[in-house]
């Protein structure tokens, strides 16, 4: 498809640098209308200078929304469900969020009768991956301009000055400009770049935003019980809330106690490692709260069956496939399972970390007291059954032994 076929574009716009350029350069190279398109996904900036940019570079049409409730209840929830972690440790915070905007892309370019999408993701990292494979999914004939795979300015000072050139006015931030390329949502910050791309140099405590030390975290813990309903959590200390308001809290909660921090080297799907650092305080307590409801209301092959295939959808979410058919599949398997993941689970914050110290469901616990006890269980259990069982389990080791 030649350029001249492209006459509207549906740009994902912050007003920084980057898509600031990107605009620019969209109606000098394509000669195309664009049409701006910014988040609220909880990243806790202020986004109506994005529309007072867009405005005074002449967009006509500019979509500012906030999707911090779609955000959390129909990815993160989901995602949190499978008790998701990609290689170990990571909680997938950047990843969850990209499907949510490729969704807004298309439907806002359907709205507006536009041929085409674009965004700022450069061709090193992942998000260009999750960008399109998701625009593509939602619909198959988009075009995809991803221009940092197109044009020759490769650094921030090329960017500066073609902005300049261009007549685009970069605002100077006052104090000391981050050194790190950061991402946030309700759900994380990320940061990268600076220090931090040499892996043996520990990261600065001032680098920080959501999250104080666990060294200056309070000397007293905060216990908190959650109550969950089909997996989900949806009261705080009996206080019923919307998922963003959980989310939150719970941020709130962690952060004040130094939860959620972690400093990994991860591998990209683009094939390089790269170090990064991320803070997900309500994330950290929800997965440790979830494992803790799920411990006595799922059948233990249910739970070890979900825990094998975990690895399989991180990688989904990790790689740019929410939209894809596996996932949804296995998201149906796992929202099955959550029926009877009901109850309430009380969680110690404390100096970084977060633990479950209490778990109950009144309707569909299957920890059985009567029969675990180490008192007397008056006939509940039969000891004795054991040695039949443990002598079939051993047959054929036994056999093997003598051989």
């Amino acid at each position: 498809m030649s350029k001249a076929s492209v006459n509207k574009v549906v740009l994902a716009y912050s007003g920084g640098l980057d898509t600031s350029v990107i605009l620019k350069w969209l109606e000098d190279e394509y000669d195309c209308e664009v049409v701006t398109f910014t988040a609220d996904i909880g990243q806790g900036e202020e986004l109506e200078p994005a529309r007072a940019k867009a405005e005074k570079y002449g967009v006509k049409e500019i979509y500012i929304e906030d999707l911090q409730e779609e955000f959390v209840r129909d990815f993160v929830y989901p995602m949190f469900r499978a008790n998701t972690v990609y290689e170990g440790e990571y909680l997938l915070g950047t990843s969850i969020a990209r499907p949510l905007i490729a969704k807004r892309l298309i439907e806002i370019a359907a709205q507006t009768g536009a041929d085409a999408v674009s965004h700022g993701a450069t061709g090193k990292g992942n998000d260009q991956v999750r960008f399109e494979l998701g625009a593509y999914a939602l619909n198959p004939d988009i075009r995809v301009i991803a221009p940092w795979r197109e044009w020759d300015l490769s650094s921030r000072e090329s960017l500066l000055a073609y902005a300049d050139a261009a007549g685009i006015a970069i605002e100077k931030k006052k104090g000391n400009k981050s050194p790190y390329s950061m991402d946030a949502n309700l759900l994380h910050v990320s940061y990268e770049g600076g220090e931090l791309e040499d892996p043996w140099q520990e990261s600065d405590d001032a680098m920080w935003q959501r999250t104080v030390s666990p060294e200056q975290a309070p000397d007293r813990p905060t216990y908190l019980e959650l109550g969950f309903e089909n997996g989900d959590i949806v009261s705080i200390d009996g206080v019923r809330m919307t998922p963003a308001q959980v989310l939150t809290r719970l941020n709130q909660e962690g952060g004040t106690h130094g939860v959620g921090r972690l400093d990994i080297v991860e591998n990209r799907y683009v094939g390089m490692k790269s170090r990064g650092c991320y803070e997900t305080p309500g994330g950290t307590i929800m997965l440790k709260a979830h494992r803790g409801i799920e411990s006595i209301t799922l059948d233990r092959e249910v739970a070890h069956l979900k825990d094998e295939l975990m690895p399989r959808y991180a990688h989904m979410i990790y790689n740019g496939y929410w939209w894809s058919p596996e996932r949804n599949m296995l998201q149906q398997m796992i929202d099955a399972s959550q029926a009877t993941v009901n109850g309430e689970v009380r969680v110690k914050l404390f100096k970084g970390s977060v633990s479950v110290v209490g778990r109950k469901s009144s309707g569909n616990s299957l920890f059985d007291q009567a029969i675990v006890t180490f008192e007397d269980d008056r006939g509940a259990y039969d000891q004795k059954d054991a040695e039949g069982f443990i002598k079939l389990n051993a047959l054929r080791m036994r056999i093997a032994g003598k051989r």
